[in-house]
């Protein structure tokens, strides 16, 4: 019964035609000199610490007010690439943040967060006890309008959303097993869509299996939904990317998750999600060989990049952008500057 209800929800709400088919290409990389358009600011900061995560925040808070979401990934038990909550409970703490609830969803997978009860256990373990977090989906949901999609009219969130004012997207950037690739656009994407209805609606074709939508298509999906919840808070939301133990497989996956072998880089932050990400896969590819071909083979063979490319056809954002580097004076910096002299990985607890 529950499958078949499942269906029935996800053929009521996707908007689907015959002809409809995914965009293309989401394996091929777009250089910086090729793209078109206006340019956003991106901060970035080499400081992989508390107060580098503190910097590049105040840089993109202005909007910010009232009842704040921070969403994050919070982690499967003892994930060992999560961003330190250690490092979040300053942000919180020290008032840079005020009002600050953590937002997540349950999984739509069986494992250390698919019930209520079993969420709130892994939380605890992983340290997420310094301030109030909502599993916003843990009464009911709600449906956000799709403005545009191709996919969807509507997509189902935790109904707990609608009580926040604001939304700090605080993320970890790593690969992702179905994505390529996990930045903002899939922290809100996938994470705010609840773990019954909207995470369905996003991976599963009706009669198929339970992750039978891939690649373009996937990465399409996730986008409309992204752009239902940051539709909602309009300039109430901004984004901070962390690119640290960057395994080619998503927090999701915990302690089975693939080694990292691709170097640390740094914090980037922006009100633009489309500038964020794309900022962060320009860093990958302006690695070197040795060091960005496990992740960057992650992202294409997903077709990854769709990701970028439908946000920018949904109007979300720029993929050009004004790199400043918070560590030299507000410096104008290219990807590959960034990118350049970075260490082999070592884990920092």
């Amino acid at each position: 019964m529950r499958k078949l209800f499942t269906a029935v929800l996800c053929l009521l709400s996707c908007v689907v035609a015959s002809a409809q088919s995914p965009g293309v290409y989401g394996n091929v990389y777009v250089p910086y000199p090729q793209r078109t358009g206006n340019e956003s600011v991106v901060y970035f900061t080499r400081n992989l610490s508390p107060e580098g995560l503190i910097a590049a925040y105040e840089k993109v808070n202005g909007s910010i007010y009232g009842k704040v979401a921070v969403k994050l990934h919070t982690g499967e038990q003892n994930g060992p690439n999560i961003i330190p909550s250690s490092w979040v409970k300053e942000l919180i703490k020290r008032n840079i943040i005020r009002e600050a609830t953590i937002v997540e969803t349950n999984t739509y997978y069986q494992g250390d967060r698919h019930t209520t009860e079993k969420h709130r256990k892994t939380l605890e373990v992983n340290g997420w006890t310094f301030c109030p977090v909502d599993i916003i989906d843990e009464q009911d949901t709600v449906s956000l309008p799709v403005v545009g999609g191709k996919w969807f009219a509507k997509m189902s969130v935790g109904k707990n959303l609608l009580n926040y004012n604001s939304l700090v997207v605080l993320t970890h950037f790593k690969g992702h097993s179905q994505g390529g690739f996990g930045g903002s656009n899939k922290n809100i994407g996938i994470g705010c869509a609840d773990g019954r209805i909207g995470k369905s609606w996003i991976h599963t074709r009706p009669g198929a299996g339970q992750w039978s939508i891939r690649k373009e298509e996937f990465m399409e999906r996730i986008t409309e939904s992204t752009k239902a919840t940051i539709d909602h808070f309009g300039k109430h939301v901004t984004y901070v990317n962390v690119m640290r133990n960057m395994s080619v497989s998503c927090d999701c996956e915990g302690l089975r998750a693939d080694p990292v072998v691709t170097p640390d880089v740094g914090i980037l932050s922006s009100t633009d999600i489309l500038a964020i990400d794309q900022a962060c896969i320009d860093i990958l590819y302006a690695m070197t060989e040795k060091e960005h071909h496990d992740i960057i083979e992650r992202v294409e063979s997903r077709h990854g990049l769709r990701q970028l490319s439908y946000m920018k056809e949904l109007g979300m954002g720029n993929d050009r952008y004004v790199l400043i580097d918070l560590d030299n004076g507000g410096k104008r910096i290219t990807a590959k500057e960034a990118a350049k002299g970075l260490k082999p990985f070592v884990r920092i607890k």
